[in-house]
């Protein structure tokens, strides 16, 4: 195509993007026309990028259209189910936090329980009421999720000692947050300032409106059972996610910011040697010491003005010590019963999945670019309420 091409505009192309996103899922109506907000400047930021390649470009270009048509399949899904947006979601569990402080791991434990229902990466990818699980394994959509996954891995093999997933396994919420063009992967996949900066600093409540409608479309065949959601870029955008979600549960993980930066910037770098055709590790340790740097501040300023009432405060070198009791802790304190069979469950992952199962995941501060004085003065507010400064971060 010809809109593939290395010199092709991303912005001019917005009419094509959205053909070519028709063509593929069989439908003409994206719904609110709020997400135009964030496709405009992504693809105004993406025709601004220097080191894009063209492989790069055109993974980009294909994932906007995949999260086009799938904004196309879920509207087509909710006005055959328009019934599931007045189906109830209380005291949902969210899991959030800075990036790197182990949420997949508790996510991973927490999904096991059978009194909780998950995303799963497959219902992420494409949202649909949840069929039974005797019918996922012949599912197209799971086929293809699995396919995506396992092409994933076999090009980027070191990618599953840093993040393993599966299609069935649970997920976090950048498939559904992406249908609105208000997802991070954009800025993990290339250095978008001009994205990073309308993203960070604009609230997206349409976003987590449509959020809630895809939880309710994909757990409408289970509407009683509480719900387990897990991402950090939640961290990001509180106040809309609370206005989606009045009586959500936070559960707020924390690691050392120095630690979580090294690791992010190690994986991160992973990820853009698919799409740059220079990885500097440098530039992405600076911008993600901002991005990460405004969302911990704006984690500070929400709890500072509407209190700690909602949040659990899980520290990794706490849930390391003790996965299954922090777990317990967690439904303690938010009134969820944890069951004997759903202990014996969480036991018997824990037992499986040691941490580096799939090979360590090694970094050092000073591989990165940004001293560790930076990273400590950019964090100081959130390092001190949370009572972290180094003598007692882990």
């Amino acid at each position: 195509m010809a809109e593939e091409k290395g010199t092709a505009s991303f912005a001019a192309s917005e009419e094509a993007l959205h053909a070519e996103a028709s063509e593929i899922a069989g439908y003409d109506d994206f719904g609110d026309p709020s997400y135009l907000e964030g496709l405009r400047a992504l693809l105004a930021a993406l025709d601004e990028a220097k080191n894009l390649s063209d492989l790069g470009r055109m993974i980009l270009r294909r994932q906007i259209t995949t999260s086009l048509a799938t904004r196309l399949r879920c509207e087509q899904r909710l006005k055959e189910h328009p019934e599931v947006v007045d189906l109830p979601v209380e005291r949902p569990i969210f899991i959030t936090g800075l990036v790197r402080t182990g949420s997949t791991a508790l996510h991973y434990l927490m999904g096991r329980d059978p009194g909780m229902q998950v995303l799963e990466y497959w219902l992420s990818a494409e949202p649909q009421p949840r069929p039974p699980v005797s019918e996922w394994a012949d599912h197209p959509d799971y086929k293809a999720a699995a396919a995506n996954l396992d092409f994933l891995y076999n090009t980027t093999p070191d990618l599953m000692a840093v993040h393993e997933m599966k299609a069935e396994w649970p997920e976090e919420c950048g498939h559904i947050l992406a249908q609105s063009f208000t997802d991070d992967r954009f800025e993990c996949s290339a250095s978008l300032p001009g994205y990073c900066e309308w993203y960070h600093h604009t609230p997206h409540p349409g976003a987590y409106r449509r959020h809630r409608q895809m939880i309710q479309l994909v757990g409408s065949t289970s509407p009683d059972m509480r719900w387990l959601i897990k991402y950090p870029v939640h961290l990001r955008q509180l106040p809309a996610l609370f206005d989606a979600y009045p009586d959500a549960c936070i559960v707020q993980t924390h690691r050392d910011p120095r630690t979580v930066l090294a690791s992010y910037t190690s994986f991160l770098a992973r990820i853009r040697r698919m799409h740059e055709v220079e990885v500097d590790e440098a530039l992405i340790a600076r911008e993600q010491l901002e991005s990460w740097g405004v969302a911990a501040d704006d984690g500070v300023a929400w709890r500072k003005e509407h209190g700690d009432g909602q949040f659990y405060d899980l520290h990794f070198a706490d849930f390391m010590a003790d996965p299954v009791g922090s777990v317990k802790r967690i439904y303690a304190h938010f009134d969820q019963t944890l069951s004997a069979e759903g202990e014996t469950a969480l036991r018997a992952w824990e037992a499986e999945h040691p941490q580096g199962k799939h090979g360590g995941h090694r970094y050092q501060h000073r591989d990165f670019g940004v001293s560790e004085a930076q990273i400590l003065d950019r964090f100081e507010g959130y390092l001190d309420y949370f009572d972290m400064r180094p003598d007692a971060a882990g």
